[in-house]
Order: C-alpha cells, then structure tokens, then sequence
C-alpha cells in the first residue's frame, strides 16, 4: 500500500487514498502505521475517501493513534485537503465524523500548502470553572488559563484532566497563556495520550475561549470577524470566527513529508 506522511504544525499525519474504496485497516493495523518505532509514525491516520453526495468532492476519515475513529481532527483536515490539492481535486467539499466542511489552498506548491478549514460552528461552550472553558469544536476540549505555561508538568496535568470524571467520554485538555506576541497552547490529546506539538480543533477551542474569558490579543476587522494568532510549541495558527462563534476558520501550513509503499 502506497503511504502518505504529512504534518501541519507537527502534528503528523499517515495518509491513504481510499477513493476506490480497497483500503480496509483495523485498529491493531493502524496503531502499528502509527507507532513512531515498528510502523512510519503519526498522531494519526487518515482515509481520503470517495464522496457520499454529488455535492463533496471526498470523505474524511479519521483515526487516533490508538486506532480508535475520531470524530474531527483540525490539522488532519488541512493536512488532507492539501493532499487533495497535491491528488488534483480542484475543490474541496468534505464530511467528517462531525459533518460537513470545506477547505481552501490559500498557497500552494508540491511541498508545503497554506491551508483554510472551515470548522464547525461553536454551538457548546461554558465556564467550568474560574480558569477552565469546555468547548466542543468537533470534538470535546477543555481549556485552562495558565501563568506558568512552559514550566507546568503537562504530563501530570494533563491526564488528571483528559480521565476526569466530569468528563466522561474523555476530553483533550489545552493550556493557554496570553503573551506579547499572542495566545501560546500546549495540548495533551486524547487518542495520542501524550502532548502533540499542535492540535488544530485544540487551538479553536483556545482561541474561542479566550475571546469568551475577555483577552484582547486578537484583531476586529470591520465585518466582525475576530483573529487569534496562536502559537503552538512549533508553529503558528490563525483562528477567526464570528462573535457568534459561527463561521469559524482555522488557518495555517500543511506539509508533505514522504511517500513510501507499506505492507502488514
């Protein structure tokens, strides 16, 4: 099988083309396509699938390192509209677990793509507590202001809240802090159980809750469109919504990495 390596932001992706529908992985094959020392590494997998409707160009199907199906992955969207773009579809109409999105190549070349995702509209959102924001961006998050943002032991607070019991499917947890060239997150992801180096549904989250808790790293365009820059620990995001929480777009680069030919 013909294998795709792609990553946006750091987060890596292995990537197949299931347009004819051959491609059939189950959980145990994928954690070992994911597994950084027996398989090629990622912090997750996915399918370009073939469209449901005359109205998609592709289906989206996505899988944690685990092996577990998730319901939406930011950068694994852009990361597989730009493999779309390098596979030559000229538009790109998607499903995902959690319904319909639609992505744009803003710059593109054989490598490296700057990739728009729509996301879903912010329907969910609440103060949990006096430093902490549920949101559900596709998937579920949690977001907690933080003063000592790279300093924390991220590998004791973030499984202490990924397991807690308010929780009970699960959550990624982000930590944030404002700073003076904007809004810095780290994120522990449930499905990789580890910190990634970006996680594109985690840096909505962060952002929307930002705007929600009040900080005003962000710009106002004239039509009310709200921008967050976002730092990850090796990249940067671009988050912009509406103050309604709808329209909501994450931006940022998508690279191929390497192709190579894989067999169980």
């Amino acid at each position: 099988m013909k294998a795709y390596k792609y990553q946006g932001a750091g987060n890596d992706f292995v990537i197949f083309d299931n347009r004819n529908g051959e491609i059939q992985l189950n959980d145990s094959q994928i954690r070992l396509l994911c597994d950084r020392r027996y398989g090629i590494g990622a912090d997750g997998l996915m399918l370009l699938n073939a469209p449901k409707s005359s109205d998609r160009d592709f289906e989206m199907k996505f899988y944690n390192s685990d092996g577990f199906e998730g319901d939406m992955c930011g950068n694994g969207a852009r990361c597989l509209v730009a493999f779309a773009y390098h596979r030559g579809l000229p538009s790109f109409r998607f499903d995902a677990r959690d319904g319909y999105h639609e992505g744009f190549v803003l710059e593109g070349s054989s490598k490296r793509c700057i990739i728009r995702v729509k996301i879903k509209d912010v329907k969910t959102i609440y103060k949990y507590s006096d430093n902490m924001y549920y949101a559900d961006t596709g998937v579920d998050h949690v977001v907690q202001f933080r003063d000592d943002l790279d300093t924390m032991d991220i590998e004791k607070d973030g499984p202490y809240w990924r397991y807690h019991k308010d929780f009970p499917n699960g959550t990624n947890v982000n930590f944030i802090q404002e700073k003076e060239d904007g809004l810095h997150v780290r994120t522990w992801e449930r499905g990789v159980e580890a910190e990634t180096y970006a996680c594109g549904t985690g840096c909505t989250a962060s952002a929307i809750s930002a705007y929600k808790e009040g900080l005003k790293c962000c710009t106002v365009s004239e039509d009310g469109t709200i921008k967050y820059t976002v730092k990850t620990l090796k990249d940067t995001l671009a988050i912009d919504f509406k103050e309604d929480l709808t329209n909501v777009y994450l931006t940022g680069p998508a690279t191929f990495v390497f192709e190579t030919e894989f067999e169980f």
